[in-house]
């Protein structure tokens, strides 16, 4: 929570002259209460979030789902096994890509239809093999064209060199190429109903395994936001001090100079004040404390939450860079380090999110 600019200066003005007045001397100003207040609502901050980890995300279902799985279907008809496997990997949108059998490429379709009831995000790869053989009707049939050719064309051999002979129909069906042999276009509507019992295990595998992934997800998520919460925390307290730390270097750099120089004292005090409220990181505090909440209620969202997640996290790492930039603080620059690590492992986790 932040103070208008006017009541920092006036509380940094008074601190400085108590500076000057007593060298070491602490004034008690209004801005005590504040922080008191500040250390309060932050503490039910962050039991709210203690609660949450253990309440919340130790269920068996969070509603998070990973990008990354695999799932196997099968399905039989007529001695003919249809296998469907799935696999799903990290993408920034949906995209579905189904390879199937020669002949089989109507059914493609409807396939990604199903598949998209199951996956709002990700890269797609479904892969349908076929078992056995499948068997189209044939139908044998005479080429009697051919037939009536061969028995006139010996009925001129014989009359020609007067051969006598009678062509049987054991001699007929010796003939080449007169039997024609039909298969009929297999019936692909029979088939169907197998196919999509298949792809309906395998995405019911594939999701089963996206949720348990991502139930391990949620809880390592919600874990080191706690982290980072009790780093905002340690901020917090230190945070005064990066102020009055640099007033009180700012001060006794110009303290002989303002010395000499008694007329110009009230402005000087007034400009360090507002430099010094420069290096305030109040606000950022607040608002990493804002964004650490909402990251860990996103989390038991139902809806894909991967994009929202990842724009919660670059919206801290913003703010812990800015503190790290304003607070010339040796033990706030090493817990801007401790978050900016904990940051880095939650956006890798966070790509893997629907």
């Amino acid at each position: 929570m932040g103070h208008c600019p006017e009541i920092k200066q006036s509380l940094i003005v008074g601190k400085l002259l108590t500076v000057k007045a007593t060298g070491t001397t602490r004034k008690r100003t209004r801005c005590q209460p504040m922080k008191i207040a500040a250390q309060r609502e932050y503490s039910g901050s962050l039991a709210f979030l203690q609660e949450s980890v253990q309440n919340r995300f130790m269920m068996k279902n969070s509603g998070l789902n990973s990008m990354t799985g695999y799932g196997r279907g099968e399905a039989e008809i007529d001695q003919v096994r249809i296998v469907t496997e799935i696999r799903s990997v990290n993408h920034r949108f949906l995209d579905i890509v189904v390879r199937l059998p020669a002949g089989w490429l109507s059914f493609e379709e409807g396939m990604k239809r199903v598949v998209k009831k199951y996956i709002k995000r990700g890269r797609v790869d479904v892969f349908v093999s076929v078992e056995g053989q499948l068997s189209p009707e044939k139908q044998v049939t005479v080429d009697w064209k051919l037939v009536a050719g061969y028995v006139q064309a010996s009925k001129e051999i014989e009359k020609h060199f007067n051969i006598q002979g009678e062509l049987t129909l054991s001699d007929l069906i010796r003939l080449p190429d007169i039997w024609l042999i039909e298969e009929s276009k297999w019936d692909e509507d029979h088939y169907r109903s197998a196919l999509f019992a298949s792809l309906e295990k395998a995405c019911e595998a594939l999701q089963a395994m996206r949720e348990q992934e991502g139930q391990h997800l949620a809880e390592d998520l919600a874990f080191r936001i706690q982290k980072i919460s009790g780093i905002v925390a340690e901020m917090e307290e230190l945070a005064p001090q990066v102020v009055e730390s640099l007033e009180k270097r700012l001060y006794d750099k110009l303290k002989e100079w303002i010395h000499e120089n008694q007329e110009m004292e009230d402005r000087i005090l007034a400009e360090i004040a507002v430099f010094a409220d420069k290096a305030d990181i109040t606000e950022e505090l607040t608002r990493l404390k804002s964004h650490t909440k909402k990251f860990l209620e996103s989390l038991s969202s139902e809806e894909p939450i991967g994009r929202r997640l990842d724009f919660l996290l670059q919206e801290m790492n913003r703010e812990v860079n800015t503190i790290g930039s304003k607070a010339n603080h040796q033990s706030i620059s090493m817990l801007v380090v401790d978050a900016k690590s904990e940051l880095e492992k939650m956006k890798e986790q966070v790509q893997n999110i629907e």
